[in-house]
């Protein structure tokens, strides 16, 4: 077995055919950059990020349905702060709360109903943002409501699924050789799904934690992968993701939810790439269904191209100039699991 530091000098001599790995995870990206990780290995492997931020493909229509419910009478917005900057058609969060909007940040999902059965007066829209790793926590609000019979608060959903969009990704883009899948959102799901994907588009996909030293490892398995045109599902993470997943997780999520298209901002409609209330349900549901809405994308924004893959963050016109966190133009900029976020934190290693 190789040593850490054998693994990263073959890694920084590698000289063979170009590879562009798409880490998925905000997490990874930060990771990446806190460790070091692009001095380490040759420039021929190059490391791009991808839809894994779940704020940043939340498509302006669903931010200004929330702007519409936080300026109606007796009604109140609770959500996430990194929600508040993201600028729907024409305001944020943040900007309706400066012109009269009832806006509330809340740190945890639960809270909210709390925050219901003390006001029984107000008609409370949570913000419910994510990808599979929060959505159990949904499923059991909406169980916690009904035992509690709270009637004055809805869920306003924008719950993705990566895996169609990887599988996306890997339908439309090209250049991606080989994916970093996400950690947190395989502890639920389970890394058996990433088998098909491999199979299919001939594409390593490697299962990889937090740590510098997992995500040097899962590049190495993805070069050696790549270099003998073996292409597979490899978890590399197995004190924390199992081949099946959190079945309980998944059991809720199936109880509360169903699989329906939905918009990713920048992108479009990507079908089955999300989740909904199930019908039965729908009395929690604020109006969940942004699919014949017209995406907005900033002039000059090219976020589109940053979840895609296509560039690095620091291709962007605007970023670092007219694009800053105290003035994002795209959502990739707001959230601090947003590419372009990462990046503008760690600009200074990038010089």
């Amino acid at each position: 077995m190789k040593t850490l530091q054998q693994v990263i000098n073959e890694l920084n001599n590698y000289n063979g055919e170009a590879i562009k790995i798409m880490e998925v995870c905000g997490t990874h990206t930060s990771s990446i950059f806190k460790n070091g990780i692009r001095s380490l290995i040759s420039p021929q492997i190059q490391l791009i990020s991808g839809p894994g931020c779940p704020v940043c493909v939340t498509s302006s229509a669903y931010i200004d349905k929330l702007v519409e419910y936080s300026v109606k009478e007796d009604y109140c917005v609770l959500t996430f702060g990194d929600m508040m900057k993201v600028k729907g058609s024409k305001l944020s969060l943040t900007q309706a709360r400066a012109i009269g909007g009832n806006v509330k940040i809340l740190y945890s999902p639960l809270s909210a109903i709390k925050t219901a059965i003390q006001d029984k007066h107000t008609q409370f829209i949570f913000a419910a943002v994510g990808f599979e790793t929060t959505t159990p926590i949904y499923a059991l609000m909406i169980e916690e409501m009904i035992k509690n019979n709270v009637k004055n608060l809805k869920l306003l959903t924008s719950i993705k699924t990566i895996i169609p969009a990887l599988s996306f990704i890997c339908e439309n883009e090209e250049k991606i050789d080989a994916f970093l899948c996400p950690g947190h959102v395989s502890v639920i799901t389970g890394c058996s799904v990433y088998h098909s994907l491999a199979e299919q588009y001939h594409k390593p996909f490697v299962v990889a934690g937090f740590e510098g030293e997992h995500i040097i490892a899962a590049i190495y398995e993805i070069v050696q992968q790549v270099t003998k045109h073996q292409y597979s599902m490899k978890n590399m993470y197995t004190s924390a993701v199992s081949e099946e997943g959190n079945q309980k997780a998944v059991a809720i999520i199936h109880n509360f939810f169903e699989s329906t298209d939905d918009v990713w901002r920048g992108i479009g409609i990507i079908k089955n790439s999300a989740l909904r209330i199930r019908e039965e349900y729908l009395t929690f549901d604020a109006g969940s269904n942004f699919e014949d809405c017209v995406e907005n994308v900033p002039k000059g924004c090219k976020c589109t191209d940053v979840i895609l893959g296509r560039i690095n963050p620091s291709d962007c016109p605007l970023f670092k100039t007219t694009c800053t966190p105290l003035n994002a133009i795209g959502p990739c900029m707001v959230s601090t699991e947003g590419a372009c976020g990462i990046w503008y934190k760690n600009r200074e290693a990038l010089q």
